[in-house]
């Protein structure tokens, strides 16, 4: 039968403005053997949108390393990622974007993001246990981006704290490029018992399909499209696209789920994101290789009179399409009646393949659900690049006939105070990151955080990376470096790199240097990963950020999940002991290239990508892996964003310690302290130690240097004093703070 709508049927044209190609609505058209009707036409362009396809991005996502000893599920075969950590126990994680909604509804666009990344972690049966967000603004001395910092944290710390996960970690930038288009990416980590996960899949001919949790209205509709498209002056105009969230009913949501999957009784569950019904329903039977016959009108819903394609298209919070098995319904009830949440029946599992949705008795659309999805008949594209013109320009920048600092006491206090360096204390005391009692970096800061696993002596490492400058300036190395770092982090801190998630920031695909971008990143990904055996879990691909011509940063974030053996190893960043001796791990040298020193100094926003080794950058890792194993060191921290003198700093600012040290004076002296040259660790020890630790980095090839040591209360540089710990952290903790009371002192 051929479904009837109350609209006409569409033409060409009509499939443009809902963001399908010219050849994607005659492959429709074959596909179906006649034209789409508008609800079908519909359904075609949420479920081959970017967002939901990745048609432009997955030809080289599958490039990626997807399997590893601890992988338990591959890439893209389920809600999240899932590793083995032993004793019995898996991880569930992923990272995602929702950047397009926080641009134009700051406060909603992020918490949805929060709330939709949990429910992917719990509707595989895990129980999510740490939060992280990686954050991305343009310049803070912009009213507009200060009205997005504070509903995009607010939003974050509202829904996070309410739902009552602990947000453990992140990061959070401020550049010119993302004054229009903010970034903002969540991640979740989840516990779950190896065995005992739950599919996102359809199968059993008979069994009811449920649609359980919040009531359906016509928020988010469209939003996948909307999030597949160019930011524009008039984008505030799809504001109905924006998702509201309600973290009260999605704990319920989580707390029933769980219990509802201990029953046995559910043959399948996905939470519905992105395409809402649509999606679920599509995926869930093309994996089961299945069909359903869903009736829309028995969906639970806000308004009144919603059209069918309205009820399938949107994106509504806190809902899941559960498939139960058939005469276990009572079960399931019975679990969502106790947490006062709908679950109603809205259809069954067919063996057609078919999708078919009624309203009433009415066929409003039939589609093939393989043809939808990812893997099965949703197109695959890969767009032409070429290299930018910007690239080999930014490798001819000279800094070796630089001038060095006058004042070196002046430039250290510019870069402590500069908004992506300085404390984001102003953000995360908006967030709760002591629920529970899992986070174990509260009162001992670790370069990764560190949260418990319940009844075992083990823990996990957790990290968000990458320097968005680095891969403007050279793709493929920066994207080598996000992985790196978020690896030594969790080796700094204790931990055993284990597996990524990623979440990938671009531009327009259809711009060839922006694909550019993409292809390198993803290949200097795929490097680390498979260097550091770090396999890809899966993540999120987030092109069109961009307004007009002027894209923003290639941002590949990177999410990294680490086990720690034994809590015992955990090691902080912070100075322990008057005496102890500063050690240098790694290779210095005379880089400044695209650090925040050659930006404020010099007024140089990037050129090349600085120093990086690959094989360097592993030795390093291991040495520094043993020596935390062998209990030599007191604290350990990586070299990163400000250079040497940021990770000092912030290692005496933990128990407000100083130190004196001499540099090099074979290189540069900014190049020494500022430079952001990779693969360098700082750690603390004994003295009694430093002979043992020179003779494991010697068997490791990596280079040390005796800085100086730990003692008293200033920072004494070649014989300078350049204040003291307390003074620094005072400019240090208060400087965002001091960026986001603008409004307020002009007031006063």
């Amino acid at each position: 039968m051929m479904p009837n709508d109350q609209l006409p049927v569409p033409e060409a044209a009509v499939a443009k403005e809902l963001g399908l190609l010219p050849e994607e609505y005659a492959s429709i058209c074959e596909i179906l053997g006649r034209a789409p009707n508008f609800t079908e036409l519909s359904i075609f362009s949420v479920m081959w949108s970017e967002h939901c396809s990745y048609k432009n991005s997955i030809r080289w996502l599958k490039t990626l390393p997807r399997s590893g000893a601890k992988m338990l599920v591959e890439a893209g075969e389920e809600n999240a990622g899932l590793i083995d950590i032993g004793d019995g126990l898996a991880c569930a994680f992923k990272i995602e974007s929702h950047n397009h909604p926080s641009a134009i509804e700051p406060y909603q666009g992020a918490a949805t993001g929060v709330g939709g990344i949990h429910r992917d972690i719990f509707t595989m049966g895990a129980r999510p246990i740490a939060a992280l967000n990686s954050l991305r603004f343009g310049n803070i001395n912009n009213k507009h981006t200060r009205h997005l910092v504070r509903g995009v944290v607010k939003g974050i710390g509202d829904y996070g704290n309410c739902f009552g996960v602990p947000t453990v970690g992140g990061e959070v930038y401020f550049e010119d490029c993302y004054q229009t288009n903010p970034l903002v990416n969540a991640m979740s980590v989840g516990i779950v018992e190896t065995g005992k996960t739950v599919s996102a899949i359809a199968i059993g001919v008979g069994n009811p399909v449920y649609i359980v949790g919040s009531a359906t209205g016509k928020d988010g509709i469209h939003g996948a499209s909307f999030a597949s498209a160019d930011l524009h002056d008039e984008s505030h105009e799809d504001l109905p696209s924006v998702q509201v969230g309600d973290p009260f009913q999605e704990k319920l949501l989580l707390e029933a789920s769980l219990e509802a999957i201990a029953t046995g009784a559910i043959v399948g569950m996905q939470d519905m994101g992105a395409a809402g019904i649509t999606c679920s329903t599509s995926e869930m039977s093309a994996k089961g290789e299945h069909g359903m016959r869903i009736q829309l009108d028995k969906v639970p819903t806000r308004q009144e009179n919603m059209k069918g394609w309205e009820i399938l298209l949107s994106e509504s919070q806190e809902r899941m399409l559960v498939v139960v098995e058939k005469g276990r319904e009572k079960d399931i009830e019975a679990v969502f009646e106790k947490w006062d949440l709908h679950a109603v029946v809205i259809g069954e599992v067919t063996d057609t393949g078919i999708l078919e949705y009624y309203m009433g008795e009415e066929l409003i659309a039939r589609v093939p659900a393989d043809c939808l999805v990812l893997g099965g008949g949703a197109p695959v594209y890969e767009r032409e690049y070429s290299e930018p013109e910007y690239y080999k320009a930014l490798q001819k920048v000279d800094t070796s006939a630089l001038p060095l600092p006058q004042d070196w006491k002046a430039i250290a206090t510019k870069l402590a105070t500069h908004p992506s360096i300085a404390s984001k204390r102003w953000v995360y005391t908006q967030y709760d990151s002591m629920v529970g009692i899992r986070n174990a970096s509260t009162n001992k800061p670790t370069d990764a955080p560190i949260v418990r696993l319940t009844g075992s002596n083990k823990g996990l490492a957790v990290s968000v990376d990458c320097n968005a400058r680095y891969v403007y300036a050279d793709p493929y190395v920066g994207a080598m470096i996000a992985v790196s770092e978020a690896a030594r982090n969790i080796v700094c801190s204790g931990g055993e790199p284990a597996a990524i998630t990623n979440c990938l920031n671009f531009g327009n695909p259809y711009n060839p240097e922006v694909y550019w971008q993409f292809v390198q990143a993803i290949k200097g990904m795929g490097a680390a990963c498979a260097a550091f055996d770090t396999p890809v879990t899966g993540g999120n691909v987030s092109f069109y950020n961009q307004n007009g011509n002027e894209a923003v940063y290639p941002t590949p974030t990177i999410g990294m999940v680490g086990v720690v053996e034994q809590m015992e190893r955990v090691t902080g960043i912070g100075f322990q002991a008057e005496g102890d001796v500063i050690l240098l791990l790694g290779v210095a040298t005379d880089d400044i290239h695209s650090s925040q020193y050659l930006q404020i100094a010099h007024d140089i926003k990037v050129s090349a990508a600085p120093y990086f080794n690959l094989d360097e950058e592993l030795k390093l890792q291991h040495a520094v892996r043993e020596l935390i194993k062998k209990k030599l060191v007191h604290s350990a921290h990586d070299v990163s964003d400000g250079g040497l003198f940021i990770t000092l700093l912030e290692k005496a600012m933990v128990a407000g310690m100083g130190y004196e040290i001499e540099t090099d004076s074979s290189l540069r002296k900014d190049a020494f302290l500022f430079g952001e040259g990779q693969g360098r660790v700082v750690l603390t020890c004994k003295s009694s130690a430093t002979a043992d630790i020179e003779e494991i980095c010697s068997i490791h090839g990596i280079p040390l240097n005796v800085l100086g040591s730990v003692g008293g209360q200033h920072m004494i540089i070649d014989g300078e004093d350049l204040g003291t710990v307390e003074q620094f952290r005072s400019k240090y903790d208060n400087a965002l703070q001091k960026h986001m009371d603008q409004e307020l002192e002009l007031v006063s």
